[in-house]
């Protein structure tokens, strides 16, 4: 027993040496040996996917709101609540999961090939913020700090400077700001946000429900906080006057209703609504159509229900409904908008802790928002927009 321990050593201390006679010694400084660049013309940083702490694909975290001198031409920031939901919580997690699902985004250099522009590597200085502290125990002050937190981000000037491209009429100009869900009810104090920079804004929503539902309908409205939640925030949003008249739409809807009365009160709020089923009959491209000629080249509020899709695609969300898009469909459909002037975005109803091991809802909520971004840097800073930039008020 003895001998064959000593032969042992003996055997590992050979592999050591000759190891160490094959490799030359590591001389410093060693940031060479972790952090890369790919070959191409991507110029990704190319270190492990699976290392470091969890940033929207990877972007470099600042904590935004806690240093007002941190400037970027669009930023991430999590909302991280879900006291407002009617079946299933969790989306106070979403932040967290969308992040993690978003790892391997840039994993082979973030370019994105349908829309011919690579998100990472570009004008666009983009920053994860991290995330606003949102209180679990008041859900009016939480709604206050989400609207404030976020007009906090909206209101800097972007890093791209506003003056130099495109026929803007003023020489102030805001960055992007995409929002991490948290549920629905987050898109109220967003919008609120959104009305004190530009005003009442055009809003494309994907979803399977209206979330136009008066407060007496969904919920009972037992008291005025009762009243908001994500079924009802939409209808608060109309009747403050956050939303133009009009020129808004549901995509991806498939839920049931109270009674077609639902409905009159959902045109009443500015809506159309492109049913999910509809994608049978008229095709992405058909769907896309309507979305294009409903919102108009205004200024355009992306709000993305990640319930829009099918269970079997993302089953992790408060309200799951079956019959929805796939994940294909909703990138293709999304793909769509780029000639739109989108200037915020959020994703939201992502409940990590319904997901499968394969994080699909996770990565399937990441890979929108890759769309997103997309086309955001694609269309270039918010001074190349046409129409609308002119109703960007002085913060």
């Amino acid at each position: 027993m003895l001998s064959t321990a000593f032969l042992t050593l003996g055997w590992a201390s050979t592999v050591i040496a000759h190891a160490g006679h094959d490799q030359k010694p590591i001389s410093g400084p060693h940031q060479s040996l972790w952090y890369q660049t790919l070959p191409g013309d991507g110029g990704t940083q190319a270190d492990s996917v699976f290392s470091g702490i969890s940033t929207f694909g990877r972007l470099p975290y600042r904590p935004c709101l806690e240093h007002r001198d941190i400037q970027y031409d669009i930023a991430f920031i999590g909302a991280p609540f879900d006291t407002g939901t009617s079946y299933r919580p969790g989306a106070r997690f979403g932040p967290s999961g969308i992040r993690q699902g978003s790892r391997r985004l840039n994993l082979y250099g973030g370019y994105n090939v349908p829309l011919d522009t690579n998100p990472f590597n570009s004008w666009a200085t983009v920053l994860d913020c991290g995330d606003i502290p949102v209180t679990s125990y008041d859900n009016t002050y939480a709604l206050h700090q989400i609207e404030e937190g976020h007009f906090e981000l909206l209101s800097r000037a972007p890093i791209t400077a506003a003056k130099e491209k495109g026929p803007a009429k003023k020489d102030r100009t805001l960055p992007r700001i995409i929002t991490l869900g948290g549920d629905h009810t987050i898109t109220l104090p967003l919008l609120r946000s959104i009305k004190r920079a530009y005003g009442p804004i055009s809003v494309i929503h994907f979803d399977s429900h209206l979330d136009t539902w008066r407060p007496k309908v969904f919920g009972g409205s037992p008291s005025e906080v009762a009243s908001v939640n994500h079924g009802t925030y939409f209808y608060h949003a109309a009747m403050e006057g956050l939303l133009s008249n009009n020129s808004n739409i549901h995509a991806g809807i498939r839920t049931t209703l109270s009674g077609p009365s639902d409905y009159d009160n959902d045109g009443y709020c500015g809506f159309e609504i492109v049913e999910a089923r509809e994608v049978d009959k008229i095709g992405t491209d058909g769907i896309i159509k309507k979305i294009l000629e409903r919102v108009g080249d205004g200024p355009v509020y992306l709000s993305l229900d990640i319930d829009t899709l099918d269970p079997a695609f993302a089953p992790a969300t408060g309200t799951p409904e079956t019959g929805g898009w796939s994940t294909r469909e909703l990138r293709t459909i999304i793909r769509g908008l780029e000639s739109l002037n989108i200037v915020a975005a959020d994703v939201v109803e992502v409940a990590p802790a319904y997901d499968t091991n394969a994080e699909l809802t996770t990565m399937a909520a990441a890979d929108a928002l890759y769309e997103i971004m997309s086309i955001m840097v694609k269309k270039g800073p918010l001074s190349n927009m046409v129409s609308g930039n002119e109703e960007i008020r002085d913060l």
